[in-house]
């Protein structure tokens, strides 16, 4: 499968994330305001715009990138973990008789010094299936780039930092299509604040997703025609498997919390882990389809207190219902309220504190890690049309107002510390506009 993020508005689904097949060229989807089976494309990129393969690096060279380091006061550890629920079928392989995902948890870690090895972003298999796959939709040619050479920030299996105490809970979702490791900039920093994040790769939907022993399950096909109708069926499919697996998660770090082990499959778990979790400051944080589910399980779930969208439409019930609890949008210079009735119909029916935030210069990647990997790519090639998926806002400016604001709305609404961010414009983030 390709990994494309789609920015079209179908049927009053906008924003959506689709991953599109590998015998296509960049994914096709009927865009806003066109003829019912009218196709034109897009990747993250204006509407009719193709994306060209860049040519390969160097001979004997492969393009390397880093993501910026989290700016909290703590070190961070994480574990990545592989966890199975017998109670349902797989809701997208009606086939296979259980539902199986991987996950990763980030948390404020003790200072291991270099005793402990740093997690990748992309584990081994991963990265070269997306380097094979995912990466040439964005212009890069498979080979260019090594994917698997960038390192997080994270000690693997650090121990849990008591000193920080219990821990308020955060689960990541990732646009559709999207593996785990691609908000891996942003949850880093939560944890280095002293958050525990749950990251969550929806098997048979993200584009790859590697499992222990060295298999990699890959995305469901889609079907050959993307007709706006089959578009909102499919988004709604996914929306609805990716809640129940975030609500099975949620439950197995509730375990986590009491005292037990995260389930059958995951061995020793790091010193401290056990007891750590605070189940009575949960909140969910998603990108695209994310946030979508964010904003659903913040409405459905009542052991969740608080939720963040990045830029994502809203599909389902809760696109109309709104929620009763705290909730932010986050959006792209070009996604409003008037141009995206989801957004002005959640933002209607929400009653409890809202507030939207929009980042000049953003597009719809600029709440991924592509934010920062593409620039660095497209310096060593310049073919790689990055500010057509991230936009032309400057990639540090964009990451630490992300980060400042999200952690100050989880601070805010998980711990009670008090903050003016969202109160007036704020001179040190001037890309950042708050929307009435």
């Amino acid at each position: 499968m390709l990994f494309v993020k789609i920015t079209a508005a179908v049927a009053g689904l906008a924003l959506a994330a689709v991953t599109a097949p590998a015998t296509t060229a960049p994914a096709v989807l009927a865009a806003d305001h066109a003829p019912a089976g009218h196709r034109v494309t897009m990747a993250l990129a204006p509407a009719g715009h193709r994306v060209t393969v860049a040519d390969h690096a160097p001979a004997g060279h492969r393009v390397t990138v880093a993501l910026p380091a989290p700016a909290g006061p703590y070190p961070v550890g994480t574990l990545a973990v592989r966890l199975v629920d017998r109670s349902r079928p797989d809701p997208l392989v009606r086939s296979e008789p259980y539902r199986e995902l991987m996950v990763s948890l980030w948390y404020p870690a003790k200072d291991t010094g270099r005793t402990l090895p740093v997690a990748p972003h992309m584990a081994p298999l991963a990265a070269a299936d997306w380097d094979r796959r995912s990466a040439p939709p964005m212009g890069i040619a498979a080979g260019a780039v090594d994917w698997a050479a960038t390192p997080a920030h994270a000690r693997v299996g650090a121990p849990v930092d008591r000193r920080a105490g219990r821990l308020p809970v955060v689960l990541f979702g990732s646009g559709d299509g999207g593996p785990r490791t691609l908000g891996t900039a942003l949850v880093e920093d939560l944890a280095a604040r002293g958050y525990l994040v749950v990251t969550v790769d929806h098997t048979y939907e993200a584009d790859q997703v590697e499992f222990p022993g060295g298999r990699v399950a890959r995305a469901v096909p889609l079907p050959e025609k993307l007709t706006p109708r089959v578009i909102a069926k499919l988004l709604a499919r996914h929306s609805r498997a990716r809640l129940a697996d975030m609500r099975f998660v949620l439950d197995r770090i509730a375990a986590l919390g009491r005292g037990h082990g995260l389930g059958e499959e995951t061995g020793q778990l790091p010193a401290g882990l056990r007891g750590a979790p605070d189940l009575s400051r949960v909140g969910v944080l998603g990108q695209s389809l994310g946030g979508s589910v964010a904003a659903q399980l913040v409405h459905d779930d009542r052991r969740v207190d608080a939720g963040v969208n990045l830029d994502g439409g809203y599909v389902g019930r809760v696109a109309k219902s709104g929620v009763a609890k705290p909730f932010l949008q986050v959006a792209a210079e070009a996604h409003t309220r008037a141009s995206e009735p989801s957004w002005k119909s959640f933002w209607d029916a929400s009653t409890g504190w809202k507030r939207e935030l929009r980042l000049a210069g953003a597009a719809h990647g600029s709440f991924t890690d592509l934010q920062v990997m593409l620039p660095q790519i497209a310096a060593a090639l310049p073919k790689v049309p990055a500010a057509d998926f991230v936009g032309t806002i400057d990639p540090g400016r964009s990451v630490s107002a992300q980060r400042a604001y999200v952690a100050a709305f989880f601070d805010l609404h998980l711990n009670r510390r008090p903050t003016r961010l969202f109160d007036t414009p704020d001179a040190r983030f001037p890309e950042v506009s708050l929307i009435p």
